[in-house]
């Protein structure tokens, strides 16, 4: 499918915390973004973005998982948190500059109060990462943070 909108319009993140470069491709239940390795990448160093950075480049699929769901619905992006991972696995210590990651990103489990599981893979050159990631996204994320969700 042809994606009408960039990652700012899906992705609440802003300035250098928005981490993806780009959405490729989507379907029923998955998102593909990529992610552009260059020196003046969030949290690089000399050699690279740390592996563990990775992590947050699912979230963000995720997030634009969301988002899109949200605009193809008429909405508007909402705030989601980061529960956890599963077995997060990675066969490089780093990210070397230079490089475009692939982050593909499956719906495995969608429940009515919010809190959703994917199946997440990162794929580059010689590199692969892979988790499963439990997010929560209430319809109130401001009521959510206050604590009076019910």
């Amino acid at each position: 499918m042809k994606l009408a909108y960039s990652v700012a319009e899906l992705v609440p993140h802003a300035g250098k915390m928005s981490l993806l470069s780009r959405i490729v491709d989507f379907g029923e239940g998955w998102l593909q973004a990529e992610v552009d390795i260059r020196r003046a990448s969030m949290f690089a160093d000399e050699v690279g973005v740390p592996s563990w950075v990775g992590l947050e480049y699912m979230a963000q699929a995720i997030a634009a998982y969301a988002g899109l769901q949200e605009r193809l619905e008429g909405g508007t992006p909402k705030i989601g948190f980061l529960l956890g991972s599963r077995h997060y696995a990675c066969s490089s210590d780093y990210f070397v500059i230079g490089q475009t990651l692939s982050v593909k990103v499956d719906l495995e489990f969608l429940a009515e109060n919010g809190l959703n599981v994917f199946s997440c893979r990162l794929q580059g050159r010689d590199i692969v990462a892979s988790a499963n990631v439990n997010v929560f996204q209430p319809d109130d994320a401001e009521a959510f943070l206050k604590g009076s969700l019910q």
